[in-house]
């Protein structure tokens, strides 16, 4: 795989990044019909916040999340957006919250840059995540 870099204005960069968001409470809510809503909020965040989702899988109490974003943004800026977005819409489209409360996510999260591993294989490792039933 050739190294795709991100040309902007003053900056070029190669920024990547794992993320794991985890349910509040670690409860089992997500269902594969849920995850696919969780995904479409990530890349409308994304779009418009000028980053990329290369790829995305989850299981029923968490997401991994393998993110391209611009020098200017940070991690925190970003996780706070698609955590936002995301519980929002996920409240929205009636799916039930862990013990009914209003958020969907616990407030930490797990993010690691992935400039050190081959990148098929971060992928490979989110493709293989337990598929739900």
């Amino acid at each position: 795989m050739t190294t795709q870099f991100r040309k902007e204005r003053h900056s070029v960069s190669d920024l990547k990044a794992h993320l794991v968001c985890v349910t509040k409470y670690r409860r089992s809510v997500f269902t594969d019909e849920s995850l696919e809503l969780i995904k479409k909020s990530f890349n409308g965040v994304a779009e418009k916040m000028g980053f990329q989702i290369i790829e995305f899988n989850g299981e029923s109490d968490h997401i991994h999340a393998l993110i391209e974003y611009p020098p200017k943004l940070s991690i925190s800026q970003i996780v706070n957006a698609l955590k936002g977005v995301s519980s929002r819409r996920y409240g929205q489209s009636g799916y039930p919250k862990p013990y009914g409360k209003d958020a969907l996510w616990s407030p930490s999260y797990f993010v690691s840059s992935v400039g050190g591993a081959p990148i098929e294989i971060l992928k490979q490792y989110i493709r293989d995540q337990e598929k739900l039933s």
